[in-house]
Parts: C-alpha cells; sequence; structure tokens
C-alpha cells in the first residue's frame, strides 16, 4: 500500500500493518529504515499485545499462564486493509483460535496512517470484543537510518524540546527484563545528547513516567532531520544495534516487566485495560524535518 503527497512517500505491508519506507521527496532522503538483514529485519513493527519481553516469556490471566514472545504476536500477522485512499490507510487484525492460545481474549486491533504535509499520524484503535476487561501493552518501534551512505551515530545527536535531563532505566542483560532499581540521568545539552554506540551497550534505554512527549533526530549541527510527537506515553524507548546506521525511537503505551514480575496481567504497571465493548485509541506522529 502506497500513500503520497507533495512532500513523501509512504508504503506500508499488510504483514504487522507495518511502515515499510518514508521518503522524503523535497530533500531526497530514506527516513525509514530499510531491514538490512545484516542489522535489523524489521522497518517499524507494531508491538502488542505485549511491548518487550514479560518476565520469563510467560503471562498469567486470570489465574492460567500463557506462554509470551518479545513484542507480541501482531507484528508477524497478516492484517486486512479496510481503508485506502491517496493519503491515508487503515488495517484490521482480528483475533483467532491461534491468538486465544497465547492470549485469551477477543478483540479487533485496527492501524491508520494518514498522511498530512510532512507529517505521518500513526493511530492504534483496540476493541474489546470479548465479555471481560482485557489487559494489554502496545507501541510503535520506528527505526530511522542515517541519512547519508557511511554516517554512523557520532554524525547526530537526539533533540528533546523543553528538556534539560531525562532519567532513564536499562535491561537485566541475563533476565531480559527492565531493573527499575537503578535509574540514570541523560544530561543534556541545549536540549540535545549525542548518539553513541556506547548508549546501547545494554539494549534499549527505557524512559518511564511520560518524560517524553517529543523528540528530534538531527545533525550535530542542529538541524532536524526526523521527528516525532507522542504526547501521553508513558514510556519511551530508545534502540539500536552495534554499528547500525541507525536509531529507533519508540513510543510505547506501557512497557516489558520488571525483573521478578510475576503477578497478574492487571497488577503491571502502566497496564492498558478495556471494558467489553470499549475502544482504546491513542496515535502519535512522524515528522520529516526542514
Amino acid at each position: 500500500m502506497k500513500l503520497e503527497n507533495e512532500r513523501l512517500c509512504v508504503e506500508i505491508s499488510a504483514e504487522g500493518a507495518e511502515l515499510t519506507r518514508i521518503y522524503d521527496k523535497k530533500r531526497g532522503y530514506e527516513l525509514l529504515w530499510e531491514a538490512d538483514p545484516a542489522y535489523w529485519v524489521r522497518h517499524s513493527p507494531i508491538l502488542f499485545p505485549n511491548v518487550g519481553k514479560t518476565y520469563r516469556n510467560t503471562v498469567r490471566i486470570s489465574g492460567t499462564q500463557y506462554p509470551t514472545s518479545q513484542h507480541g504476536f501482531a507484528r508477524d500477522n497478516e492484517f486486512r486493509c479496510v481503508n485506502a485512499k491517496e493519503t491515508q490507510a487503515s488495517f484490521l487484525f482480528i483475533s483467532n483460535d491461534e491468538t486465544k492460545e497465547v492470549y485469551p481474549y477477543d478483540f479487533e486491533l485496527a492501524v491508520t496512517y494518514i498522511l498530512e504535509k510532512k507529517s505521518i499520524h500513526v493511530k492504534w484503535e483496540v476493541k474489546n470484543a470479548g465479555e471481560e476487561t482485557m489487559y494489554f501493552t502496545i507501541g510503535g518501534h520506528p527505526a530511522f537510518r542515517f541519512a547519508a551512505e557511511g554516517e554512523g551515530k557520532g554524525d547526530y545527536v537526539l533533540r528533546f524540546p523543553g528538556k534539560d535531563a531525562l532519567n532513564y532505566i536499562l535491561i537485566d542483560m541475563e533476565e531480559a527484563s527492565a531493573d527499575p532499581s537503578k535509574v540514570y540521568k541523560l544530561q543534556l545539552s541545549g536540549e540535545c545528547c549525542p548518539l553513541s554506540e556506547e548508549m546501547f551497550e545494554n539494549d534499549a534505554l527505557i524512559f518511564d513516567g511520560g518524560q517524553i512527549e517529543e523528540v528530534w533526530l538531527c545533525r550535530k549541527d542542529g538541524s532536524p532531520y526526523v521527528g516525532m510527537k507522542c504526547g501521553g506515553f508513558p514510556n519511551f524507548g530508545i534502540w539500536s544495534v552495534k554499528n547500525a546506521p541507525f536509531v529507533c525511537l519508540e513510543p510505547w503505551m506501557g512497557r516489558c516487566d520488571d525483573v521478578g514480575f510475576v503477578g497478574d496481567i492487571s497488577e503491571k504497571p502502566n497496564i492498558n485495560k478495556v471494558a467489553p465493548g470499549e475502544v482504546f485509541e491513542q496515535s502519535y506522529t512522524i515528522i520529516a524535518g526542514e
């Protein structure tokens, strides 16, 4: 599926309803990572019904324990295109017997992309089609590639408008879960911090508490390359692969489990819940630079 206007050309795959291309026609840049398997085989997967990993790859729902996979199953399933226009498209995935083996809820997950000038609005709608309260986390995972061949992390900075410092936690690599017992400070200079390979030696940086509502990937001179607005998201991740020419900016509604969490899904911090027949909605926006 292709969306296009005077500024951007956007492509979306039915598999996972995943953004696969954002081309900036004005500047001649491919903004989205091309999924080179030498580093990472995804572009911008949707994380549902769990962001990251659950503790020891299991989740407890109403007294029953289910196996889970990292980032859930939505990214690996085919969505049906239910609306297609020149600058807007919507995709739908509905629960089935296979999903209920690992996640017992009846649901409908709709993903809509709206192209407006130099922005792409990404909207999620999760409908509870069952008869009991439904719990889940959901997140975005877009990877933004660096503009020129041979550029690396040292050629870019991240800018967080209005911020002078941020607090983050890391992944316990042995447990593959978040460790909130150790909080680190990301000190900013002029709202910015330089990107580096060392930032990601312990996987993603995790920002809790709704700290990030806007972030820009900029060149070292401060010129904006690509940005994101994501107000209302309690959690945010920043991630990359060693020596890879991209960085992921990830708005999350909920996140991976903390080390040692073995409670019911309803007890998980920042869990989203939807009553029977109700619809959860959230959105964020990707913006091309000037």
